[in-house]
């Protein structure tokens, strides 16, 4: 990882407002407990759409007790110009990616538990 990149992992942990990696969509959403390897697929999926994502839902207290949400291993982002199929196939290939789940809204989930993927709609 570059300097700039690592500076810019610090940054996002100390303001988590609006960091390299993604930017929250409101206030409410809970993203600084975040590991490392969930920052690096947010900026995966920034390095290649160009857009950075922006974070719907992160960590949730009172999520489901297996659901990675709970314990801050999970995102749930949208990508402003970036159509669903394109932003999964993206998300795949990104490293250290588990878990991928489409919804109807429009909303992706990445995860970094094991390896799957899903589509509710």
């Amino acid at each position: 990882m570059s300097s700039l990149h690592s500076e810019e992992l610090s940054q996002s942990k100390l303001t988590h407002e609006v960091t390299y990696y993604y930017k929250r969509q409101t206030k409410r959403v809970v993203a600084k407990c975040m590991p490392t390897k969930l920052l690096k697929i947010l900026g995966h999926i920034r390095k290649e759409t160009g857009v950075r994502p922006i974070l719907t839902s992160g960590h949730r207290k009172h999520g489901r007790k297996k659901s990675m949400h709970r314990h801050c291993k999970a995102a749930d982002i949208r990508v402003p110009g970036v159509s669903d199929k394109r932003l999964v196939r993206i998300a795949r290939s990104a490293p250290g990616i588990g878990g991928i789940g489409r919804y109807c809204n429009g909303i992706i989930h990445v995860d970094v538990g094991s390896r799957r993927e899903w589509k509710h709609c």
